[in-house]
């Protein structure tokens, strides 16, 4: 038999989770190696752990769960990340897209679809696994442009940037390194369609992405 497939699952409604990774064990090249309630510990976990797979509730107390995707990116880089949830709103889903989630699956998805989304990451081709509305799956295939398409992480990058501070200075404000910035910044960029700093800020404010009160700035610096 080939290495099973490690998986962390974090949902803070604990008898959910429970039933969840019941389920998972049940399948002989699955193993489930930590639970969490939050996203905190799911990324401490995944530090500790390195699971190949963590699956994600969208709801947990503390930090955004955009905000746990980021810092698994960031500090366990082998995990890759199925969202389970109940919400499939365009914009959220093409935030998770844009962080480069292995699959986003709807809550009411079949228990077939999530086992298949695990196993797909084994695939080395970077294939993605949907299961949302129709509609929703139109309106992301569009990028639509409005609340929501940051994450709250790239929207504080951004307010720095618009403070005209360099990537140095907001990566002391922020206690991140300063390639992660780098990193948001390309994201942005991205997601807003932007080819300036001054450009990305303006499209911002005109989208109500940021306060009216962040005004462009006069001179620029690289990403």
């Amino acid at each position: 038999m080939s290495e099973r497939i490690r998986i962390l699952v974090a949902d803070d409604h604990t008898i959910l989770r429970h039933a969840l990774c019941d389920s998972l064990r049940r399948e002989p090249d699955l193993e489930v190696v930590a639970e969490a309630g939050d996203g905190r510990s799911a990324v401490e976990l995944a530090v500790e752990h390195r699971p190949d797979v963590a699956i994600l509730d969208v709801e947990m107390p503390g930090q955004t769960v955009l905000d746990t995707v980021a810092q698994l990116n960031e500090c366990a880089p082998g995990t890759q990340t199925i969202i389970l949830t109940m919400y499939d709103a365009p914009d959220l889903v093409q935030s998770f897209l844009d962080l480069g989630v292995s699959g986003y699956l709807h809550k009411s998805a079949a228990r077939g679809t999530l086992i298949s989304a695990i196993r797909a990451t084994r695939g080395g081709d970077q294939q993605v696994t949907m299961s949302v509305s129709r509609q929703s799956l139109q309106v992301t295939r569009g990028r639509p442009l409005g609340p929501g398409v940051l994450s709250a992480r790239e929207t504080e990058v951004l307010a720095h940037v618009a403070a005209a501070r360099s990537n140095r200075q907001i990566a002391k404000a922020m206690g991140i390194a300063e390639g992660t910035v780098k990193r948001h910044l390309r994201n942005i960029f991205d997601k807003l369609q932007a080819v300036s700093r001054i450009d990305a800020v303006n499209k911002a404010v005109t989208a109500s992405l940021l306060p009216t009160t962040n005004r462009p700035f006069d001179t620029e610096r690289s990403a």
